[in-house]
């Protein structure tokens, strides 16, 4: 629901590929529990699912949450707000949360009003908003959203610790992020790539693709499809990403170290991330299976090679230790196993 063309009150739907109340929930709860680790550990707040947590009801377009204190009362209706300001508020003592000693129409009520008029209580209280409510844009179809039932783990207790701690190469993972049945590589051969490029490519690299295909690793690093013909192939994305780093290189050639492939030794790219970092080889020598891996990182200097090959560097990636230069890393909260995984793509997607 859209309250005063500016919050989005979120509730229990699903949107196939646009919207899920849930996943919605899981990750606003993921970001807010680490974003009170900013806070001083006695005022620090719990976050839903723990005892009295925040339990998250909207957003705003400016990039606010709100919550609910659900410490305040074992009443819901007594539940006051908490927001998680997109920009620090003044005069918090929970940085970059604010509480508001109001309750969810309370707090819609004072977000209405006359322009001038000073917010109450006091505090970055968002408006004055038209007092207008309409059925969000983006999901004019959305359905009832129904809680999963409980599942049994997707790994035993023997499997886990092979995924997580002794296992290695494609089989483990495999364990820790299942293949798909089908994986989508695009319509030419290898030969036909090669012929392209001038250049094999490393044979991990083949192997890990016949086995998973093109698609998202942990909902965050794109693999490029290999051998898609056309105006979408492998090559043309490759030439995208480096006439963007020779630019950015000319400009300032103390932050982009790299030589761009194909000059001799040069960065050849083959993935990329939702934040638009791209991992990709060092074509160094005549072996492509000696080419050190490295990312150029999108909002960082750039870091060395990666120690060890593809399969072992996204193994450890996905495990969450040890860190992987320049890729996301996991929370010291998160359980690997949930967010690890692969989403195959077919002939629709971009890349």
């Amino acid at each position: 629901m859209d309250f005063g063309e500016y919050l989005w009150i979120h509730v229990p739907c699903v949107r196939k590929d646009r919207f899920d109340y849930g996943d919605w929930l899981r990750e606003t709860h993921r970001e807010a529990r680490i974003a009170a680790r900013q806070v001083p550990e006695g005022e620090r707040p719990a976050v839903h699912p723990s005892p009295g947590g925040l339990l998250a009801w909207g957003s705003s377009r400016g990039g606010d949450v709100l919550f609910w204190d659900t410490s305040v009362s074992e009443d819901p209706d007594r539940w006051t707000v908490v927001v998680r300001h997109s920009q620090p508020a003044p005069g918090s003592g929970l940085l970059p949360f604010h509480r508001y000693d109001l309750t969810l129409t309370g707090y819609l009520r004072r977000t209405v009003r006359a322009a001038g008029e000073q917010p109450s209580p006091a505090g970055p209280l968002l408006g004055p908003l038209p007092g207008s409510i309409a059925r969000t844009a983006y999901l004019p179809t959305a359905e009832p959203w129904t809680a999963p039932a409980p599942t049994a783990p997707r790994l035993t207790e023997a499997e886990r610790r092979v995924a997580l701690e002794t296992g290695t190469g494609l089989d483990a993972l495999r364990l820790l992020s299942p293949p798909p049945e089908r994986p989508y590589l695009g319509g030419g051969t290898w030969e036909g790539l090669f012929a392209e490029l001038g250049t094999r490519l490393p044979t991990e690299y083949v192997e890990l693709m016949e086995v998973y295909g093109a698609g998202d690793w942990g909902e965050w690093l794109r693999f490029l499809t290999p051998l898609r013909t056309g105006e979408r192939r492998f090559v043309t994305h490759v030439e995208q990403v480096l006439g963007a780093y020779r630019m950015a290189k000319d400009r300032f050639p103390h932050h982009y170290p790299l030589a761009p492939w194909p000059e001799p030794g040069g960065f050849l790219p083959f993935a990329n991330s939702y934040d638009n970092d791209h991992l990709g080889w060092l074509t160094q020598g005549q072996d492509p299976d000696a080419w050190p891996l490295i990312v150029w990182p999108r909002h960082t200097d750039q870091v060395p090679v990666l120690e060890g090959g593809l399969i072992h560097t996204l193994l450890a990636w996905q495990r969450g230790t040890p860190a992987t230069p320049g890729l996301a890393e996991l929370d010291e909260e998160d359980d690997p196993v949930e967010y690890a995984g692969f989403d195959a793509w077919d002939d629709d997607s971009y890349w």
